[in-house]
Parts: structure tokens; C-alpha cells; sequence
């Protein structure tokens, strides 16, 4: 590790010297600038006097900002939302799908992102599993057959996929949907963190973002990113009550005015957990220090001491170790699958058991000592 990330980490996570965290794909920690950042509105919270008339629109805004820089985004684009199935709700509410519409979606993904359209159907769309690769990875190649059947009107997928830690490529799927007027929709809250993405290039047109996991943020924060050419043209599925010209003034509230913000705010639901979206801006400051692209290089890193760990044959590295379609979750198999995972609690390694695999998800303040000490579990 490099000498500053070495020291953020002492600072931000000291924990680490007592166990071992490889779960950041289930709960990500929160830094602890991130906890004195909740821990500072709350402390008002409990005397509101202490609130300024513009404190706490300020801190949505913050939050709107932080996201933005994130994705290399405008404001104008961002959407505060507390979770990531709130964004692909939304996104399946709103985007004008008809009756025999088609949406594609990867057999395998997070149920977050097949139930929201399979409720389609009440609007006769139909969603369509689309069968997984051999080694159970998302068939890139199929999608893009598919998108160009003039039925399929939107594709949705996941940046990385939470059982494999398959990285889809997102330039070349977003690329395929743009040429054919089809809507691409992308799950990023197992990418976003530890993947770079920069929607000024890739072609994405709705991404939904909790930051409890890879963003190291607090439950109850997360953002919809909205493509701004797309933002004006489709209606929100409710009416949040701060969605609506004018209701920034909260003196005339009453002058009621019907006609939504023309930025993403239309898609916001108020009231927002304002201690929490305090906390995600924190988070993503830290990122901002650190780098997405520092993140990713030192998950590879650690990856390598894995994969010639595995080729002595004990265990099995069963996600993708290609670029364009590595990160940071690596998912392990053995023989003895459920006695592994015992011994790896019992050495304080924090792992999940998911969908037949062990699955390690470390983060930058993981180090190679670790890796050691898990290797010498697995290699028991």
C-alpha cells in the first residue's frame, strides 16, 4: 500500500488491526469521518434550534455534488435516494414501456433488479431472463443479439453482478442500446467504489446507487443518476412534495404550481434521511482522496497473491480475472465449502457464503498480510 493510503486507513479504520473484513459486497464500513459527520447532525437533531433556515437543503445538496463528481456527472443529473432499489423502481415506473415491450435482464441478477420489472407485466412488458455463459456469468454476447430485436426497448443489468463479481462492460453494452433507441439501466451499488465509471463516456441512461457497501456510506443513502437529455422527458411516479417548481420558498408554500423541477430533484421523495446523506458525502470525499482508480489497482494487487495460492490446486477462484470484466469481489470454491467458511470465522475473516461460493470482497484498506492469512486458511 502506498504510504498515504496506509496512513487514511490507520485513521479511518482502526478496527482493521483485529480482524480481518472481506464483506464489503454485503456491508461496507463506515469511515470514521463518515460516523462524526452522522454523529454531527444528529447532535442537532436532538436540539433542531441549532438548525440554520438553509442547513439542511445545504447538506442535500452537498450529497447532490459528491454523487455528481463520483460518476463525472452534472448535479442537474443526480437524484438523492435512500437506496438502490428505490432508483430501478423508479426507473421501471417511469421510462415509457408498452404493452409487448420487451426489457432484457441477465438471469442471475440481485432480485433488486428483476422485480421491479417483472411487475411490468401488469402493463403487458414482458421481462426476459436472458440465460447465463457456461461458467454462470452473464451472457454479454446474447444481450447484444437481443438488443437489436426492435421489441426490446431497455436492457437492465448490474455493473458487477453480486454472486459472480462479473464486471459487465458497460461501453460496450451502452454503446450497443444507444445505437438501437434502447434504454440502458444499470445497478451500480456493487461496482461504484471500487470500478471507475465516467457516464460522460460510457452510455448509460439510468443508474441506481445505494452507498452502504462499496461507498462505505450509512443505510439510507444512495442517489438515481437521470441522463439529462432524459430528465425533462419523463414523468416521476409520484409526486414528492419538494419535486415541484417553487416549493423551495417555504413561505408560500401554498402557491401550488404543478410543474416539476427540470432537474433530477423530480424524482426525489422528501423527507431524506439528512443525517445519512451527511454521512454518504463524507464517504465519498474519502474517495475523492483516495482515488476509484487507486481502489481498483490495489484490489488487483491483492488478487494476485490469491490466484497463485489456487493454482496449487486446494481451492478454486470462480470469478472473472479479465479485464475488462475483473473487480474486486472474488468468489472461491472447495471441496468442503461450509467446513471452509467455519475455519475462516473461527480465524476472524469476515467472508459470505453466496450462491455456492465463498465470496471475499476486500477494500483499499485491505493488505497483503491479510491475503496471507487467508490464504494459509484456504491452503488448511
Amino acid at each position: 500500500m502506498v504510504p498515504e493510503l496506509t496512513r487514511l486507513c490507520k485513521i479511518e479504520f482502526p478496527w482493521t488491526r483485529d480482524r480481518i473484513y472481506l464483506n464489503n459486497a454485503s456491508i461496507g464500513p463506515i469511515p470514521v469521518r463518515t460516523q462524526r459527520a452522522i454523529d454531527g447532525v444528529e447532535a442537532k437533531r436532538g436540539d433542531p434550534a441549532q438548525f440554520t433556515d438553509t442547513e439542511l437543503p445545504v447538506i442535500l445538496a452537498h450529497a447532490r455534488e459528491a454523487a455528481a463528481r463520483l460518476l463525472h456527472a452534472s448535479t442537474t443529473e443526480i437524484a438523492l435516494a435512500p437506496n438502490t432499489s428505490y432508483g430501478l423502481n423508479m426507473a421501471a415506473q417511469i421510462l415509457p414501456l408498452r404493452a409487448g415491450d420487451v426489457v432484457l435482464v441477465p438471469d442471475g441478477e440481485f432480485p433488486a433488479n428483476v422485480y421491479p420489472w417483472m411487475l411490468q407485466a401488469r402493463r403487458g412488458v414482458q421481462t426476459e431472463l436472458v440465460p447465463r455463459t457456461a461458467q454462470g456469468w452473464p451472457d454479454e454476447g446474447r444481450l447484444l443479439e437481443r438488443v437489436a430485436d426492435p421489441r426490446v426497448r431497455a436492457v437492465a443489468v448490474s455493473f458487477v453482478q453480486f454472486a459472480t463479481g462479473y464486471r459487465i462492460d458497460l461501453d460496450r453494452l451502452g454503446a450497443a442500446c444507444r445505437a438501437h433507441g434502447t434504454f440502458l439501466v444499470v445497478d451500480a451499488i456493487q461496482g461504484l467504489g471500487q470500478c471507475p465509471l465516467d457516464v460522460s463516456l460510457t452510455p448509460v441512461d439510468i443508474l441506481s446507487c445505494g452507498a452502504q457497501k462499496w461507498l462505505l456510506g450509512p443505510w439510507g443513502s444512495g442517489f438515481l443518476y437521470v441522463r439529462h437529455e432524459l430528465v425533462t422527458e419523463l414523468e416521476p411516479a409520484f409526486a414528492g412534495w419538494m419535486a415541484f417548481r417553487g416549493t423551495d420558498d417555504f413561505t408560500r408554500l401554498t402557491d401550488y404550481d404543478p410543474t416539476f423541477h427540470e432537474d433530477a430533484r423530480r424524482f426525489e421523495l422528501i423527507t431524506l434521511p439528512f443525517q445519512d446523506m451527511a454521512g454518504m458525502t463524507a464517504s465519498l470525499g474519502l474517495f475523492e482522496e483516495v482515488g476509484i482508480a487507486t481502489v481498483a489497482e490495489h484490489l488487483r494487487a491483492l488478487r494476485i497473491p490469491l490466484l497463485e495460492a489456487a493454482a496449487r490446486g486446494r481451492f478454486a477462484v470462480v470469478s472473472p480475472t479479465d479485464p475488462p470484466h475483473d473487480c474486486g469481489i472474488w468468489c472461491i470454491q472447495t471441496a468442503d465449502l461450509r467446513g471452509t467458511y467455519r475455519r475462516l470465522r473461527a480465524a476472524g475473516v469476515v467472508a459470505s457464503l453466496r450462491e455456492g461460493s465463498i465470496r471475499f470482497s476486500p477494500h483499499f484498506y485491505t493488505t497483503l498480510d491479510d491475503i496471507a492469512r487467508v490464504i494459509e486458511v484456504l491452503d488448511q
